[in-house]
């Protein structure tokens, strides 16, 4: 099997039930979430093995989110018990014109205050096709930024593709550093980045000046400044209304401008980690065809389907994804 392994930090996500604001909320719905865990999480239901590295608390909760891994099939060998306290977040869901909102409190996590000395990362990556990071891990600390630096050099030594979704959250950058200090390096070691024109140009200014293609002229501007840099990807999503979206993916790959169609969603349930599904689709892809038009589908199609599961994780099968990469978007009952 194909293996994965990811790194970042991990939340306890407090979910206010029944569409409620959260000032309404009596009770939350408690789970775990993580972009890159999320993406491992993906791909171990479409067949790869994956491997998450992070640091949780060494309490009862980061035993909990321990646990939680685990029965997802992640091997969680390389989570460190450390620390007080886990990162949250509290989420309530919008519906029609009212937006969804997330409100975060992470200051202080464990992963926060991870020592970058306790990862060997020849070891853990040794065996790994694909490596996956984002550009929030670096925002958290000084140190995470390190160990998440040392990550991308290593996998590069060893010939390991290395992705990163650089889409990250300016008010968590309380370091001293900004992005535009820490992403680029970090970038140069990437094969694959996911980010928008406009992240392209707020983190490495580097400007498109075309009237059309400029996603496309920013992703050849961005080859050419780091050349580890081979695919650059993004989804749109056209927002109807907060329970109606149409999402489409394209990519620049150094020759070619490729774009899917729209998947069209309806009836959302739940959007949140609908980023990780596209590039668990898109690697999958990737690994199994080497064909970067249906790599780009099958992630379309991955995150279309996330929007109709509750919870960060999409639990869908490959199975799923490739029969709306087929065209059937009926939900014909299956038995």
């Amino acid at each position: 099997m194909p293996k994965i392994v990811t790194f970042g930090e991990i939340l306890l996500r407090l979910s206010a039930p029944n569409y409620q604001k959260i000032e309404q909320a009596q009770s939350f719905e408690a789970t775990f979430g993580g972009t890159e865990m999320n993406v491992a999480a993906s791909l171990v239901k479409f067949g790869f093995e994956a491997q998450h590295v992070g640091v949780f608390p060494d309490n009862l909760v980061g035993q909990k989110a321990k646990a939680f891994v685990r029965q997802l099939g992640i091997d969680d060998s390389k989570v460190i018990l450390d620390g007080k306290r886990i990162g949250l977040f509290f989420q309530e869901k919008g519906a029609v014109m009212r937006a969804s909102q997330i409100v975060y409190d992470r200051a202080d996590s464990a992963f926060a205050n991870l020592n970058p000395d306790w990862f060997d990362w020849e070891e853990i990556l040794k065996g790994a096709d694909w490596f996956h990071w984002c550009g929030i891990t670096p925002a958290l600390s000084k140190e995470a930024a390190q160990a998440c630096l040392e990550a991308v050099k290593a996998a590069q030594k060893l010939g390991i593709t290395v992705s990163s979704d650089i889409y990250y959250r300016s008010n968590l950058w309380n370091y001293g550093k900004t992005p535009q200090d820490i992403l680029p390096e970090l970038a140069s070691y990437s094969n694959v980045i996911l980010a928008s024109r406009k992240n392209i140009e707020e983190i490495f200014g580097i400007k498109s000046v075309e009237e059309k293609g400029r996603f496309q002229e920013a992703g050849r501007k961005l080859m050419e400044a780091y050349p580890s840099v081979k695919k650059v990807i993004d989804t749109e999503r056209i927002q109807i209304s907060a329970s109606h979206n149409r999402m489409n993916a394209r990519m620049w790959n150094g020759e070619e401008y490729l774009k899917t169609g729209n998947q069209d969603i309806t009836h959302i349930i739940d959007r949140i980690g609908s980023g990780d599904a596209f590039l668990a689709g898109f690697i999958y892809a990737q690994v199994m065809f080497k064909d970067d038009f249906k790599s780009l589908e099958y992630g379309n199609a991955a995150s279309a389907l996330k929007h109709t599961i509750e919870g960060d994780q999409n639990l869908v099968g490959i199975a799923e994804v490739e029969a709306l990469v087929a065209g059937d978007a009926s939900g014909r009952l299956r038995r």
